[in-house]
């Protein structure tokens, strides 16, 4: 019973979300459990700290707990009122910060290479290049080495344009899709082709304070 109200009220939640500002929701309905247990098939709770990036209404969120990870390892950052007090209450021990996801890299987040993943939700089809540019760079100046940023879509190749996984020394894999989610999904792995310094050095001339200092 608790089940179906918490999923009623999350797509309530959504909608009312969707409404105010459709430009900030790329969805029609809250994402499901199936693509949320896809998108954290390949995170280790017991790697270190993950990061979430528009966590919405916390699907993804109850997946990564449920996996095992600690609340005190994920750090949720969701710049929509509505959800990120819905978050707090749903999550009081998680860390929930609400921000642009595009103001991570100078915001102080983590040290420098101690993110295990990130988990991201946010609608990066729709956000001009250079939002993408900075979100990504960001992200990967926390990931540690081997980390990954983990992206969902809903269209037939990887949401991130090659030109942007080439000037940030990216690659991605796509590592499986869900019929089971309104529309249908993919879940594709963005990872580095290269050194960190490739990303750092992009991230640092974007935004000469630095990051994390």
């Amino acid at each position: 019973m608790s089940f179906t109200y918490n999923a009623i009220a999350d797509h309530l939640r959504f909608i009312r979300a969707l409404i105010a500002d459709p430009h900030r929701i790329a969805a029609i309905a809250p994402s499901s459990n199936a693509l949320a247990q896809l998108i954290t098939s390949e995170i280790s709770p017991f790697n270190g700290p993950v990061l979430e990036l528009g966590p919405g209404t916390g699907v993804f969120t109850r997946a990564l707990l449920a996996r095992g990870l600690r609340s005190s390892d994920l750090t949720l950052i969701e710049q929509g009122v509505d959800f990120a007090r819905r978050l707090h209450i749903q999550f009081p021990e998680v860390r929930v910060l609400r921000m642009d996801a595009t103001n991570i890299a100078s915001s102080d987040l983590f040290p420098y290479g101690s993110v295990t993943a990130v988990v991201s939700g946010l609608p990066l089809l729709s956000m001009p290049p250079r939002k993408v540019i900075r979100v990504l760079a960001g992200a990967f100046a926390y990931l540690q080495h081997g980390g990954a940023f983990y992206h969902f879509t809903y269209g037939l190749k990887c949401p991130v344009p090659r030109p942007i996984l080439d000037r940030l020394g990216l690659k991605a894999r796509r590592i499986g899709g869900t019929l089971r989610n309104l529309p249908p999904a993919s879940v594709y792995r963005i990872t580095r082709r290269g050194p960190f310094e490739t990303i750092l050095r992009t991230t640092l001339k974007s935004h000469p304070c630095g990051i994390g200092r």
